[in-house]
C-alpha cells in the first residue's frame, strides 16, 4: 500500500501558498473571459478608465499612473528609464534580492547606483539615510530607492519613517519605492506619505495574472521626468501622456483591465482597511505558528525585528545543516502545497509562506498544517503545536 499519492495528478486544489504570483479569484478569472475588442472603442474605454480611476483610489493618489505589459522588473525599468539621465547617482540601500536586482539593472543603464550593505535580516535604518543625505551637500543624489516589503526576506519598512528621513537632511531627492509585494495587502498611502513614484504589479496583492504594471509618480517625480535623457521609447511616459490612454505605446492589452476593474471592486467591497486588517490578521497567525515552531532549536523567523515582518509574506529560517528545498519538495509533491524559496544567496536557507491576496482562515490553516508535517517528514528540529497556536489567535481575534 503506498502512503501518499504517487506521481501524476494530485487530488483537490493547489494550495499556492508562494509570494506571488498569488490566488486569482473566480470572479476576476470569469472577469477577464473575454473575446477581443477594439480597445478605443467606447465600452472599453469606459471599463479602463474605471478601472485605471479604482486603482488611484487604492493608491491614494490623485497624480499620473503609467501602465506596461510587464512584470514588476518591467516597471522598474520604465521608471529609471522616465526619471533619470546618464551617470545620475542615486541611493538604494541594499536590504534583500530584489532591492539587489533593482540596483543592478539601474547600473545597466548607466546610473551611479550607491548601495550601503544593510542586515537584511533586518532592513536599512531610517537614520542613516539621513546621515548620508545630509551629508551630500551638492545635492549629487537623486533619488532614495526603497523596497516597500522586501519579498525574498520577509522585512517590511516603514515609509513614512523614510520621508521623515529624507526631509529631515533637507535633501530634495526623490523618493521611489517598489510596492509590488506590498500594494493591496498592507497599507500604503501614497500622496499623504509623500512617495514621488511608486512601483507595482498586478500578480500580488490586486489578485491578477502577472504581466500588467504600474508606476504611479507625483508631480514632482513628473517634473524630473521632463529633463531627464536615458534613452527611451517603448516606455516614454511624454510618448504615454499624449495617447488616449495616457499609457501603452502600442497595443493595450484588453483583459487585464477587465480583471482590475473587478479586482477593485471586490477590494473596495471589502473595504480596503478591512483588506489591511485581514492580511495582518492571518500574517499574526502564521507569525503564531513559526513562534512556536522555533522551540527545539528549530526553524525561526529571518526577519529579526518583530516590528518589520511582513503582513504578505513570512521568511522561515532552517536550523543549521537542512535544507530548506526538502521541506519545499515534500510539501509540494505529497500535499499539493506550493511555498517559495529562498532567493539566490539565501536559496537553501529559508523558505517562505505567502499569505496575500484572495486567502481566508482555512486557507492559511491548511498550508500551516502542512508546512508542520513536513517539517515533521524531512526531520527538521521544531516544537510541535504551532497550527493549534495559529488556531487559538484566529479563534480569538
Amino acid at each position: 500500500m503506498t502512503t501518499h499519492t504517487p506521481a501524476g495528478r494530485k487530488p483537490g486544489r493547489l494550495f499556492f501558498a508562494n509570494p506571488g504570483p498569488t490566488n486569482i479569484p473566480d470572479s476576476v478569472l470569469r472577469a477577464m473571459d473575454r473575446a477581443t475588442v477594439d480597445f478605443m472603442g467606447s465600452d472599453f474605454l469606459a471599463v479602463y478608465d474605471d478601472a485605471v480611476a479604482g486603482l488611484k483610489r487604492l493608491l491614494f493618489t490623485e497624480g499620473e499612473v503609467f501602465l506596461y505589459t510587464a512584470s514588476g522588473h518591467g516597471a522598474w525599468e520604465a521608471t529609471i528609464q522616465n526619471l533619470f539621465s546618464p551617470g545620475d547617482h542615486i541611493l538604494m540601500p541594499d536590504a534583500g534580492y530584489f532591492s539587489r536586482t533593482w540596483g543592478a539593472l539601474a547600473r545597466g543603464y548607466g546610473l551611479t547606483v550607491e548601495m550601503p550593505g544593510t542586515d537584511w535580516r533586518r532592513g536599512p535604518d531610517a537614520a542613516s539615510i539621513t546621515e548620508r543625505l545630509s551629508a551630500d551637500k551638492s545635492h549629487t543624489i537623486k533619488a532614495v530607492c526603497i523596497v516597500h516589503n522586501e519579498t525574498s526576506t520577509g522585512v517590511a519598512l516603514n515609509l513614512p519613517d523614510i520621508r521623515a528621513a529624507i526631509d529631515a537632511a533637507g535633501h530634495p531627492a526623490l523618493l521611489l519605492v517598489d510596492t509590488i509585494s506590498s500594494f493591496g495587502s498592507f497599507e500604503f498611502r501614497m500622496a499623504d506619505w509623500g512617495i514621488d513614484a511608486v512601483v507595482g504589479g498586478s500578480q500580488k496583492g490586486l489578485m491578477l495574472p502577472a504581466g500588467l504594471a504600474f508606476t504611479a509618480v507625483s508631480a514632482k517625480a513628473l517634473d524630473a521626468h521632463r529633463h531627464a535623457t536615458l534613452a527611451r521609447f517603448y516606455f516614454d511616459w511624454t510618448k504615454m501622456l499624449a495617447r488616449r490612454h495616457r499609457s501603452f505605446v502600442g497595443t493595450v492589452p484588453i483583459a487585464p483591465f477587465y480583471g482590475l476593474l473587478e479586482s477593485v471592486r471586490l477590494i473596495e467591497a471589502e473595504g480596503i482597511e478591512q483588506v489591511w486588517h485581514r492580511h495582518h490578521r492571518l500574517a499574526e497567525a502564521t507569525r503564531r505558528a513559526v513562534s512556536i515552531w522555533s522551540g527545539n532549536q528549530g526553524v525561526g523567523f529571518f526577519c529579526t525585528d518583530p516590528k518589520r515582518r511582513s503582513d504578505s509574506v513570512t521568511a522561515v529560517k532552517m536550523p543549521e545543516g537542512h535544507d530548506a528545498e526538502a521541506v519545499r519538495a515534500i510539501a509540494y509533491d505529497r500535499f499539493n502545497v506550493s511555498l517559495g524559496g529562498g532567493l539566490e544567496p539565501l536559496g537553501g536557507q529559508l523558505f517562505r509562506i505567502g499569505h496575500m491576496g484572495d486567502l481566508n482562515e482555512p486557507m492559511i490553516l491548511g498550508t500551516l498544517g502542512v508546512v508542520e508535517m513536513s517539517l515533521r517528514l524531512a526531520h527538521v528540529p521544531h516544537a510541535n503545536g504551532g497550527v493549534n497556536a495559529a488556531i487559538d489567535y484566529l479563534s480569538a481575534t
